[in-house]
């Protein structure tokens, strides 16, 4: 539904949200979710409870079999050298775990963008090359670090 009929019909809108979730366009931002809170608590547990029994499956499986599993959902896994891989297996976990916990899903989102990014890396080799060679040369002075202003520190 659109922002306005937010606006004029709250009571309507609310009713829809007993039955379901309700997505709020808006023509100057993102869409908003309106959902009731006791369905919110649910899936926020829901996800815990999923997060920590996929944390302990791959903690009590080998870690090929764990990485084989990860690898249905993520085929750039092969991309990866085969020393990463558990290493990927543990952040994947213990990203999925502190999700869950916090409610931010956007923790998990960050670790599959960085391992994907890394597979990317993989994929190309004159890149891989460029990125893994060790530098040469004198490249000048590194300047001081300089304290951040104030309103840019709080922005962050």
């Amino acid at each position: 539904m659109q922002w306005s009929e937010l606006q004029r019909d709250p009571k309507g809108v609310a009713a829809l949200a007993d039955s379901g979730d309700v997505r709020v366009r808006r023509r100057d931002g993102a869409s908003l979710l309106l959902m009731r809170e006791d369905r919110a608590n649910a899936a926020g547990e829901g996800a815990f409870a999923a997060a920590r029994a996929l944390r302990n499956i791959l903690a009590h499986l080998p870690t090929a079999a764990a990485v084989e599993a990860l690898a249905e959902e993520f085929p750039w896994l092969t991309l990866l050298p085969e020393d990463e891989l558990p290493q990927f297996v543990t952040d994947f976990t213990k990203s999925a775990r502190i999700s869950a916990e916090l409610g931010q899903w956007s923790v998990l989102a960050q670790t599959v963008r960085e391992w994907r990014a890394t597979a990317a890396v993989y994929a190309d080799p004159k890149l891989l090359a460029e990125l893994t060679t060790p530098l040469t040369g004198d490249y000048g002075p590194v300047p001081a670090p300089v304290e951040e202003d104030e309103d840019v520190a709080q922005a962050r």
